[in-house]
């Protein structure tokens, strides 16, 4: 069958077609700046069948319906298409956030739908792009199938323990408030991949980029998270503080701080970006770490603690570690972090391969040397095929 991933951003969409249970990509398209007001949109199509690339600048895209619309036109073109007509297109996956209610993978049926509304608080940015997307495919494709792979599937395996905060346990019955815990998709891509390669009972994700976590799976599946309750938790992100004190937020306020002003700092100018004063990307802040930027380093070191100190609470849940992961932008591509967290972790056993650590590529790999304790691996991150896979269950299931 085919199915359609739609991977939605606040500004962009991307779209991979899949024959599933086959897992062959038939093309994948993007689209940058959704609804700019200016003519800037940026529109790019590959047809892996026959090699058919497209790649425009100067679009005006209002919407994400103009957006989708110009996707199904190359889809089913003539020239660049893949496809003679959009009915053949049997359900369309999305990796959604949060559903209050809902957290495995489920049709996007009105109720579903909802109750992502109601979760709206929690997750602001993510779920309204969803929700908009979401509709216009509804309006453009009405009668396929929707299906939603949301980021809280993955961890419905963590124990309860591990699950309820310390708080009154009426808030967890009325309000939901527990871990939920999020990157389900991409955790649950790297699971099953490192099955694949040997020693998986015991692993741990560190999916690195513009936002961050750490996953523990025992077994292929999810036992904790760095993530909680919302997306401001675990690791620090690149905008995002993470885990901070809570006491932090009334004291502020007594200062005399708005609201709005402490959540924005917490949200837009917390982690990397915070600290150092000089960016959100890694690759800037280590530039200037290096030219003698000292809040620049210390961005870059609290960054390494704080993934370090999650992979050393997780070891001790699993109770040791058979193959450590780094995944995401950051993960896959900055071999600085990876060294550094690893050089902090020798007394697992890891002995990290530097040469292989230090290697330009995009394939997955072993980094480690072949008499390290634990094996470490970079996975990159495929979370559309995650997606394609849970989508592809779900529909069967039906």
């Amino acid at each position: 069958m085919k199915l359609l991933v739609s991977n939605v951003g606040s500004t962009s969409l991307k779209f991979k077609l899949f024959e599933m249970p086959e897992e062959h990509v038939y093309c994948e398209a993007k689209v940058e700046r959704v609804k700019s007001t200016e003519s800037d949109a940026i529109f790019s199509y590959r047809n892996l069948e026959n090699g058919f690339s497209e790649y425009k600048e100067g679009l005006s895209i209002p919407n994400y319906t103009a957006g989708i619309k110009l996707f199904l036109d190359r889809l089913t073109d003539p020239a660049s298409g893949v496809i003679k007509a959009v009915d053949e297109i049997a359900a369309i996956g999305f990796k959604t956030v949060l559903a209050r209610g809902f957290y495995g993978v489920h049709e996007l049926t009105d109720e579903v739908m909802a109750a992502m509304r109601e979760s709206l608080f929690v997750a602001p940015i993510h779920n309204s792009a969803y929700i908009e997307a979401i509709e216009c495919f509804n309006k453009v494709l009405p009668d396929v199938k929707k299906i939603g792979v949301f980021e809280t599937a993955f961890h419905t395996t963590i124990p309860q323990e591990r699950r309820v905060y310390s708080v009154p346990y009426e808030w967890y019955e009325k309000y939901g408030i527990a871990r939920m815990g999020y990157h389900g998709a991409s955790h649950s891509y790297i699971a099953e991949q490192a099955a694949k390669r040997g020693k998986a009972d015991r692993v741990i994700s560190c999916h690195l980029g513009g936002s961050c976590s750490i996953c523990a799976i025992r077994d292929g599946k999810s036992v904790d998270t760095s993530f909680g309750w919302s997306l401001q938790t675990g690791v620090l992100h690149a905008n995002r503080a993470g885990d901070v004190d809570p006491y932090i937020i009334p004291y502020l306020l007594h200062e005399g701080l708005s609201l709005e002003e402490i959540l924005k700092g917490y949200e837009k100018n917390g982690g990397l970006k915070g600290i150092s004063g000089v960016s959100n990307d890694l690759r800037t802040v280590m530039e200037a770490a290096d030219g003698g930027n000292a809040r620049a380093k210390l961005a870059v070191d609290v960054f390494v603690t704080d993934i370090v100190r999650y992979i050393g609470s997780f070891y001790a849940e699993l109770g040791g570690l058979d193959q450590l992961v780094f995944t995401g932008g950051i993960g896959e591509h900055s071999e600085y972090v990876r060294k550094a967290v690893c050089a902090s972790l020798t007394h697992f056993g890891i002995k990290l391969d530097e040469k292989a650590n230090s290697e330009k590529s995009s394939a997955e790999r072993t980094i480690s040397t072949p008499d390290s304790a634990v094996m470490v691996s970079v996975i990159p991150a495929n979370e559309e095929l995650g997606v394609a896979r849970r989508s592809y269950e779900c529909v069967n299931k039906a």
